[in-house]
């Protein structure tokens, strides 16, 4: 399987695990370095990125979801998103471009590819399910309660994938019944 068919498939799995609906927030991190093998932020691979820019982004159309990309720490872990995502959720806009080195490959490629691209600081732990590709660490921005998710692959080339979706909150004691649907 190619690397662009893994993040189709990837996203696909992480939605049918975290039950997304059509129009919910997914956050994606991504070290390409890592899924070269590499220690992250040594191997930027703007061609790789694209590969797997393709794959995640034909399953986030087909699912109809909103995306948000996660850049390095360079840039303080902003996100790349479309103006529209910015605008629905209430988010700020930040001044920066992200390049190769200073926000990563993925995010780069986000930034040039997503329809009216913004980045914003920030996406105040709003989306329902995540995905850390190289461990970028991206629960930060999972709404809580993040519950990890068991993956069929937990690879993408040599990088490690985490993945996360939200729960909602257990609330009360001993006597409280919960909906397990919601767990």
């Amino acid at each position: 399987m190619t690397i662009e068919e893994q993040a189709t498939a990837l996203v696909k799995e992480v939605s049918s695990l975290a039950k997304l609906k059509a129009g919910e927030l997914l956050v994606v991190g991504c070290s390409t370095s890592a899924v070269l093998g590499e220690r992250i932020g040594t191997h930027s691979s703007p061609e790789l990125a694209e590969e797997l820019w393709k794959g995640i982004y034909a399953a986030v159309k087909e699912l109809d979801l909103h995306i948000a990309v996660q850049c390095c720490e360079h840039l303080n872990r902003a996100l790349v998103v479309e103006r529209e995502t910015m605008e629905r959720y209430g988010l700020e806009q930040v001044n920066a471009v992200p390049q190769p080195k200073a926000g990563g490959s993925l995010a780069t490629m986000a930034y040039r590819e997503l329809k009216d691209a913004v980045l914003v600081a920030d996406i105040h732990a709003q989306a329902l399910a995540g995905i850390d590709i190289g461990g970028v660490l991206i629960g930060m921005h999972v709404k809580p309660v993040v519950v990890p998710l068991k993956l069929n692959a937990d690879t993408l080339g040599e990088a490690r994938v985490i993945a996360a979706r939200y729960r909602p909150r257990f609330v009360g004691g001993a006597r409280a019944v919960y909906d397990e649907s919601l767990e």
